[in-house]
């Protein structure tokens, strides 16, 4: 059987790398000198929304500015922990 492998289909597995949850490690860009460690909030096409859990004390007064948030490139990052994958994409990937 043969399938078809579409250019959607490869974003979604360039996309599904990620998910909401994932801990990973930033480096440091624009006001911030230090990398920094963030969780994911939204995933976006070729970046992601990130929350920053933990950063530099001398970073502080930029990560306050930027309200504890950040948006990365994916090709930058490093992922530290994933996040359980949902029970339901489990069950679309058994189909």
């Amino acid at each position: 059987m043969c399938t078809l492998t579409t250019m959607a289909d490869e974003e979604e597995n360039k996309a599904s790398k990620y998910h909401v949850g994932d801990i990973l490690l930033a480096p440091a860009y624009g006001n911030l000198e230090k990398p920094f460690t963030g969780q994911v909030e939204k995933v976006y096409e070729n970046a992601l929304l990130v929350e920053i859990t933990e950063n530099d004390l001398g970073d502080q007064p930029a990560v306050n500015e930027m309200n504890h948030r950040a948006v990365v490139r994916m090709d930058e990052i490093e992922v530290i922990k994933h996040a359980p994958v949902p029970e339901r994409a489990e069950a679309d990937e058994e189909e």
